[in-house]
């Protein structure tokens, strides 16, 4: 099973958990499967068609999935995705 990595700011919705594996072939199987898991991601990661939020930036290893497929990303067991939500703010 691939692994995610859950940001600080999420992981009140995981029971505080920083790594979850979850199956999946592809970002998309992952995301289904950790939303499943966790129903109040949901609405923090995904949008009303089940896509990723666009503030949602997602890398598989080093690579950003924007990139690559988006969801479509092929993941395999051995593989690293990292959460990284937008941060703004400032003057």
């Amino acid at each position: 099973m691939a692994q995610i990595i859950i940001p600080s700011a999420l992981r009140a919705f995981t029971n505080q958990q920083t790594r979850l594996e979850v199956t999946g072939n592809t970002v998309g199987e992952l995301f289904n499967d950790l939303t499943r898991r966790f129903p109040e991601l949901h609405r923090h990661l995904l949008d009303e068609q089940g896509r990723l939020r666009k503030f949602v930036n997602v890398f598989v290893g080093n690579e950003e999935i924007r990139y690559l497929q988006n969801e479509a990303t092929l993941v395999t067991a051995h593989d690293e995705v990292s959460i990284v939500p937008s941060v703004a703010g400032g003057r």
